[in-house]
């Protein structure tokens, strides 16, 4: 098993967890349940493939990490309520877990057809954020690439890394992985957050 198919794996399980463990939060049915599943863990690598030209059908042949997918949103489906309760503290921990490993997948495909570094860097934050973005917009709420804790940026993080081939091997992609999942979980740990403009509440109370 390559780097490759660990990451795809790795991506799949954690973002149709996170997805499924939010439509059930959200109250949603079965039926949502596994859209929500379904569209977190495929989602970025779709936008991904469709913006760097792969043919379509080529998402539909992964008949394996559909399964993986299918298995992990039903068993969040079928939790009990009480236990539910408890595994929702951990939908970051799962968000975490599939943003690296997505971020990692997608900057190294586009080092391998050698993109230039913005393109890795692109490809690394839609798949890694894609999936997530496309999942808040299903579940009504507010996407939080753009406005909770540090998330894209470590995405970015893994682009800029991977383009600049400061990262090579599994030990390094490990190490990535590690590193990411970490950042990202003590920046909602610690609510690191990037620059926001000011305001209107804000201006209006400086007298603007």
């Amino acid at each position: 098993m390559t780097t490759w198919d660990i990451l795809n794996i790795i991506g799949t399980l954690a973002f149709a967890i996170s997805g499924a463990l939010i439509a059930r939060e959200e109250d949603y049915d079965i039926v949502g349940i596994y859209v929500l599943g379904f569209t977190t863990a495929f989602g970025g690598g779709l936008i991904r493939n469709l913006l760097i030209g792969v043919p379509i059908e080529d998402t539909w042949n992964q008949g394996s990490l559909f399964q993986v997918a299918f298995l992990a949103i039903t068993i969040v489906f079928l939790l009990p309520i009480g236990w539910l309760d408890h595994i929702k503290k951990m939908i970051v921990i799962f968000d975490a877990i599939g943003l690296a490993a997505f971020a990692i997948q997608g900057a190294n495909y586009a080092a391998s057809i050698g993109a230039p570094l913005i393109a890795v860097i692109i490809a690394a934050t839609i798949t890694g954020a894609g999936g997530g973005m496309i999942r808040d917009v299903f579940a009504g709420r507010k996407p939080m690439i753009f406005h909770s804790e540090i998330y894209a940026l470590w995405a970015v993080l893994a682009g800029l890394t991977i383009g600049l081939g400061l990262i090579r091997g599994p030990y390094g992609t490990a190490f990535l992985f590690i590193a990411i999942v970490f950042l990202r979980i003590m920046s909602v740990r610690f609510k690191w957050n990037l620059p926001h403009s000011v305001s209107y509440e804000n201006k209006s109370s400086l007298g603007g």
